[in-house]
C-alpha cells in the first residue's frame, strides 16, 4: 500500500493536514459532505462483506473481531471504541481531528454492524470468494470517496502519519509495524486471518490510487486542497477506514 516515490520521504516533506475549520472553509460542501458520508457507510458495508466471507478480514478487523469474540460485543462496537483509543494517541503527536476523522470513528463501525445484520452467511466457496472480492473492490471505492472529500484522515492513518513526523521513520516502516502488530494480536485473540487479509493488504493501494482522481474534490481557489490528501502514503487506509 506504500507508493514507492514516497517510501523514504523525510518527515519535513510530508504535508500536514489542514485544521478542521480550514477543511470546512475550503468550500464545495454540497459535494464533499455527501461524498464523505456515502464513502464511510460504504466502507463499513464492504468491511462487513469481508467478515461475512470468512476468508480473512482486513488487518484491523482481525483485531476487532478477536476482541469482540472475548467481550461478547459486536465487531462494529469494538471498532468504534478502538477508534476512540487511537485518537487519544493523537494528543501527544499534536494531531487535530477533522470532521472526516470523527465521522470515520463512529460511522464505519455502525455501518459494519448494519452490514453484518443484513448480509446472509455464504456457504459455497464460490459465494465466499465473490463476497470477499466485492468487499475489497467496494472498499477501494469507499476509500477513494472519503479521502477525496478532504475532511482529514481516519484515526489510524492520522496515528501513522503523526508517528512518521515525530519519529522520522519511513511511512512504510511505521505502517507495516502497526499493521503486523495488529494482525498478530488479532490472530492470537481469535480473529479471522486468511487469504482475504493478504489480498486486501496487497491490492487496496493499487486499487485506490487510480480511483483517487475520480473522487478528489477541488477546493479553495480552483485548486485541490493542499496538505489533506496530496501524499498517497498519508491517506491510503490502514485497514479500517483509516
Amino acid at each position: 500500500m506504500v507508493d514507492s516515490a514516497l517510501r523514504d520521504t523525510p518527515p519535513a516533506t510530508l504535508p500536514r493536514e489542514p485544521g478542521p475549520l480550514a477543511q470546512l472553509r475550503a468550500g464545495r460542501l454540497t459535494r464533499r459532505l455527501p461524498q464523505l458520508y456515502v464513502g464511510l457507510v460504504l466502507y463499513g458495508l464492504t468491511a462487513a462483506c469481508m467478515i461475512r466471507s470468512r476468508l480473512g478480514n482486513d488487518p484491523w478487523d482481525v483485531l476487532h473481531q478477536g476482541i469482540a469474540v472475548h467481550l461478547g460485543v459486536s465487531i462494529g462496537t469494538v471498532a468504534i471504541v478502538a477508534s476512540g483509543i487511537v485518537l487519544l494517541g493523537w494528543i501527544p503527536l499534536r494531531q487535530l481531528p477533522g470532521l472526516g476523522t470523527l465521522s470515520n470513528a463512529i460511522l464505519v463501525g455502525l455501518a459494519t454492524n448494519l452490514g453484518l445484520a443484513v448480509l446472509p452467511q455464504p456457504h459455497a466457496l464460490a459465494d465466499q470468494v465473490a463476497l470477499m472480492l466485492a468487499g475489497i473492490a467496494g472498499n477501494a471505492v469507499a476509500t477513494a470517496m472519503y479521502i477525496g472529500a478532504r475532511f482529514g484522515p481516519g484515526p489510524r492513518d492520522g496515528l501513522m502519519t503523526g508517528l512518521h513526523r515525530r519519529t522520522g521513520r519511513p511511512i512504510w516502516l511505521v505502517r507495516t509495524s502497526i499493521e503486523v502488530s495488529v494482525v498478530v494480536a488479532g490472530i492470537l485473540l481469535g480473529g479471522v486471518f486468511g487469504v482475504g487479509t493478504v489480498l486486501y493488504a496487497a491490492m487496496i493501494g493499487p486499487l485506490v490510487q487510480p480511483l483517487l482522481p475520480l473522487f478528489a474534490v477541488e477546493t479553495g481557489s480552483g485548486g485541490t486542497q493542499k496538505g489533506s490528501d496530496s501524499a498517497p502514503d498519508a491517506v491510503l487506509p490502514a485497514g479500517r477506514g483509516g
